[in-house]
């Protein structure tokens, strides 16, 4: 995100420009109010207009995300008209024909930045497809591939809050069809300054792209439903976070020959305001309570729910002690990452961030497998070579990687289900599942802590105190090593990512989050002392031990 401070006659001028090329009524009107009380002195809107024209949304991690609202540090339509043409500049310097297709989910403006994307596209030359209604993430990436397409944009903000959205940039070709990396992120950002610099409002554009038909929606159903296991008697709730996941995992379940779920109605449907919960994102606290009480209604085995564009799966089962519990993202990796394992025939890659748990390298060594630790992102672990399952703890499967090169969490939920069904068919558990594998592969505990922001400068602040401060010890656990991953680490190009290893394997990473305002540290450890419930009691204790002093350190 760059940043220069303007001065007040400077800042007013900048506003009127961008006045001037704005064409909804809605940020026209907001910012054409900030502009009259500026210029009165009005310091609450002087503040207001810094805050949206002293920096720009930086084009990163997989495109643009952030707030709605006018000028360039928010999400509006001059600023996506502009990311559209430079874009479609960047892809007519790599192809002499190229094409784009364009989702869009339920989300503010979602369907408005879709079409202005398709209009500008086709303006500058690019063929243009439109998916043909609001749908999931992972229809559009499997669109990209499906189709053979040059790029693909979907215009979401996934799990972020009501008033956020986003433009998430995939492209074709060599790529085949993963979300962009370097060095394409900073060669298209540099063709959108271009384009900024001049106004939207010279831009050609043309109605003459294509919306496509259902074809692409029921080819990625059905090679879905045919990820499915032969049992299917299982008993669960589906929520789809007031996204848009619902229409296409019902089709998927419909086929693949599962009963339907008890859903949770008030969840069910595209609703951008998101009203039943703080941030639609299954991780919150309290975001999954509606399941959970649906789940309790009919005996359910498990609970299933996507985030608002279905990216992510989350799950959760009834516990021993009789209360429901969501499955972290890395017990469900470790289970979905041994079924793969079991069904590779000693062939292929299993891969995930380095955020996550070390337990899939353990699976991909007792199965004569190659590993892969990546960067966090699936733009990341989408492009390893062999790739048969890839995860990130953050809710992020990828199950099918044949079928699309990007978390897919309705995929997921399916290999899930089937799982569930195969294990109660023989009178186990979820939880069973889970003791069996500490058994044969030892105890991991994990902890993943969020630490939110008001300030995005206090997050690089509390990096750099903690780089200046490297510990000696953790919760009364001696650092063995410290790595700084801005120093190149592993091979990986350089990070914002802090390391620290213990002695016995143990590990704490410390990472800014690349979509919120929040830093995040991880922690993991594991055990092979003892039996299973033994196994699991030493590897939760020193996570324990590892959490508490980091959030004192980081506090």
């Amino acid at each position: 995100m760059s940043t220069e401070i303007l001065s007040t006659a400077d800042l007013i001028a900048a506003a009127n420009a961008w006045l001037e090329q704005d064409p909804d009524a809605v940020t026209h009107t907001e910012l054409e109010a900030l502009i009259t009380d500026a210029a009165q002195g009005d310091e609450a809107a002087i503040a207001g207009l810094h805050d949206r024209f002293d920096s720009r949304l930086a084009f990163g991690t997989a495109g643009l995300r952030g707030e709605l609202g006018a000028g360039p540090n928010r999400m509006n339509r001059v600023l996506v008209t502009q990311a559209a043409a430079g874009l479609a500049a960047y892809l007519l310097t790599h192809e002499l024909s190229p094409s784009i297709v364009i989702g869009y989910d339920g989300r503010i403006n979602s369907e408005v930045f879709a079409r202005d994307t398709a209009t500008i596209m086709a303006g500058a030359g690019v063929r243009a497809i439109l998916l043909p209604r609001l749908l999931p993430t992972p229809v559009l990436a499997f669109a990209v591939r499906h189709l053979n397409v040059s790029a693909g944009v979907m215009v979401t903000a996934s799990h972020n809050p009501a008033n956020d959205n986003g433009y998430k940039v995939y492209l074709g070709g060599d790529n085949h069809g993963s979300q962009i990396v370097p060095p394409a992120d900073a060669d298209i950002a540099h063709a959108i300054a271009i384009v900024a610099k001049g106004s939207i409002a010279e831009l050609p554009r043309s109605t003459d792209f294509v919306t496509t038909d259902e074809g692409v929606v029921d080819e990625y159903i059905a090679r879905t439903a045919a990820l499915a296991g032969p049992v299917k008697d299982v008993v669960y709730t589906y929520t789809a976070m007031h996204g848009v996941g619902w229409e296409t995992s019902k089709a998927v379940y419909e086929k693949a020959g599962f009963a339907a779920p008890a859903l949770v109605e008030e969840q069910a449907h595209p609703d951008a305001a998101f009203p039943t919960v703080a941030f639609p994102n299954p991780e919150e606290p309290g975001a999954m309570d509606l399941s959970f009480a649906k789940a309790r209604e009919v005996s359910a085995d498990l609970a299933i729910a996507h985030d608002p564009d279905a990216d992510r799966l989350a799950v959760a089962v009834p516990g021993r002690d009789g209360e429901w519990r969501r499955l972290s993202g890395n017990e469900v990796g470790i289970l979905l990452g041994w079924r793969a394992a079991e069904r590779a025939n000693g062939t292929g890659v299993l891969a995930a961030s380095i955020v996550s748990s070390p337990a899939l390298r353990t699976i991909a060594a007792g199965y004569n497998l190659d590993y892969a630790d990546t960067l966090t992102g699936f733009k990341w672990i989408s492009r390893i070579d062999g790739l048969v399952f890839g995860y990130e703890e953050a809710l992020g499967y990828l199950v099918d990687p044949d079928k699309v090169r990007d978390k897919d969490g309705i995929s997921a939920s399916v290999d899930f289900l089937s799982m569930a069904a195969e294990l109660k068919a023989e009178g186990k558990t979820v939880l069973d599942r889970l003791d069996e594998f500490a058994a044969r592969f030892g105890a991991f505990a994990s902890r993943q802590v969020s630490l939110r922001f008001t300030k995005i400068s206090e997050i690089g602040e509390t990096m750099t105190r903690l780089r200046a401060n490297a510990p000696a010890t953790v919760g009364g656990l001696a650092v063995a090593s410290f790595d700084d991953f801005e120093n190149g680490v592993d091979g990986f190009a350089p990070s914002n990512i802090i390391r620290l290893q213990f002695e016995g394997g143990a590990r704490v990473i410390v990472r800014p989050s690349g979509t919120e305002p929040k830093l995040k540290f991880y922690v993991d450890a594991s055990s092979t002392s003892g039996e299973g419930a033994e196994r699991q009691a030493a590897a939760e204790a020193v996570a324990s031990q590892l959490e508490a002093g980091m959030r004192e350190i980081l506090s």
